[in-house]
C-alpha cells in the first residue's frame, strides 16, 4: 500500500509542477452521505459496526485542460460498534486522486463527471486491545455533478455517485 501512496503523491507533485501559473486552481470542501466505508467491509470484518455519520472532504483542483481538472483530496469519516462496555471506534482516512470532466458549461452552471482512485486507511481502535491500521482500495464515481456560481470566485456544487466521498456530496468551491 505504501507503493500506491508514493505513486499517488508523485503524480500529484508532477501535476503541481506542470501547472501553468495562470491556470485555474480551486479549493473545495464538502460533505458526503453514505460512503464506501459503510457499503463495503472497510472495517476488518468487525461485527456490530454502526453506520458512519458521512464524510468530510477537502481537496484542490488544477485545471490542466479546458474541460479537465485533476487534483488530490482527503476524506475523513468515523463510526463505532454497537454500544455496551466493549464499544469500539473506527476512523477512516481516504486519500484520492480526482479527475473531473466538464461536459456542459455556461456563465452560471457547469455539469461534470467525477472519478477518483486512492486508498482508505481504516484506523481500528478496539476497546481492550491495541489500535491498528488496515488499508483498502478507495474510489469515487459520480457521473452527475453540478456546480453553480454564487458570487465571484465562490461556487456551490452537488454530486450523485458512489465511493469514499459519498453517495450524495454537497459543498463549496473557491477559485484562486
Amino acid at each position: 500500500m505504501k507503493k500506491y501512496l508514493l505513486t499517488l503523491v508523485s503524480v500529484v507533485m508532477l501535476i503541481c509542477c506542470a501547472q501553468k501559473a495562470n491556470a485555474e486552481t480551486s479549493l473545495y470542501v464538502s460533505y458526503g452521505g453514505y460512503t464506501q466505508m459503510d457499503a463495503c467491509d472497510n472495517h476488518d470484518g468487525w461485527d456490530g459496526v454502526n453506520t458512519a455519520w458521512g464524510a468530510l472532504n477537502a481537496g484542490v483542483d488544477f485545471r490542466v485542460m479546458k474541460n479537465l481538472r485533476i487534483g488530490p483530496s482527503y476524506t475523513f469519516s468515523s463510526c463505532s460498534t454497537k454500544g455496551g462496555p466493549d464499544a469500539s471506534h473506527i476512523a477512516y482516512h481516504a486519500i484520492l486522486l480526482n479527475a473531473k470532466y466538464d461536459y456542459y458549461r455556461n456563465r452560471i452552471v457547469t455539469l461534470y463527471a467525477h472519478g477518483a482512485l486512492g486508498c482508505v486507511i481504516s484506523h481500528l481502535q478496539p476497546k481492550h486491545h491495541d489500535s491498528y491500521n488496515k488499508a483498502y482500495f478507495a474510489g469515487q464515481i459520480s457521473p452527475l455533478g453540478a456546480e453553480v456560481g454564487i458570487s465571484g470566485p465562490f461556487k456551490m456544487f452537488g454530486e450523485l455517485g458512489f465511493g469514499a466521498q459519498g453517495l450524495v456530496q454537497v459543498g463549496f468551491r473557491m477559485s484562486l
